[in-house]
């Protein structure tokens, strides 16, 4: 996310836009907690993750009475322009603000979980992937020295991108993904047919 925040800054300022940062998303719009953001707040922030203006779940927005507060906010502070970054939630908050308010609201989808519907790619997938990979590369020398099948859970809820993927480029025996109805029988088989190659050791379940 800092680095999409650092291109929506970069392209702001270079256009004669001020950008205005509201810490812990939401939550900061109904607080009336901001920062005007320049140059400065964005350097050597491209390569941290998470992002640098806090993130929250808001209880208060999903109220009217807490909408009505981060739309007062934007009023006072003269904010003509809304851009979201987040997943599912994030972006049903967002859809519900464009209907109450009148100005534009931009949504970038920013998700591990890659399940928004209408993009490849969402900010943070490929991060949690190669962190699964990277988990996944440092216990492969022990499965293989035990001669074990390690299964290893990743997030995802109810998408399973990050388990298939990962299992892909790790070369796992198998994966369990939610959007498939899993067979224990048959994936104790597939791994039971498996146990005299022993390069081949992991199980990936989301």
């Amino acid at each position: 996310m800092n680095a999409c925040i650092r291109a929506i800054v970069k392209v702001c300022l270079g256009k004669g836009i001020t950008p205005v940062g509201y810490l812990d998303g939401y939550d900061g719009m109904i607080s009336n907690q901001f920062k005007e953001m320049t140059s400065d707040d964005v350097v050597n922030i491209i390569q941290g993750g998470g992002t640098i203006l806090g993130t929250a779940r808001s209880n208060g927005f999903m109220t009217a009475e807490g909408r009505n507060k981060a739309i007062a906010s934007f009023s006072v502070n003269k904010i003509d322009g809304f851009i979201c970054i987040g997943g599912d939630g994030t972006f049903k908050g967002a859809s519900i603000l464009a209907d109450e308010m009148d100005i534009p609201v931009i949504g970038i989808p920013g998700t591990i979980d890659n399940d928004i519907f209408g993009t490849d790619r969402t900010i943070g997938f490929d991060t949690a992937m190669n962190t699964v990979v990277d988990a996944v590369d440092k216990i492969k020398d022990t499965a293989g020295s035990h001669h074990r099948f390690f299964l290893v859970e990743v997030m995802g809820r109810d998408a399973g991108f990050i388990a298939l993927e990962a299992a892909v480029a790790s070369g796992a025996a198998s994966v369990l993904i939610p959007e498939e109805r899993s067979n224990i029988e048959l994936l104790a088989k597939d791994l039971r047919s498996q146990v005299k190659t022993p390069w081949k050791f992991n199980c990936y379940c989301c």
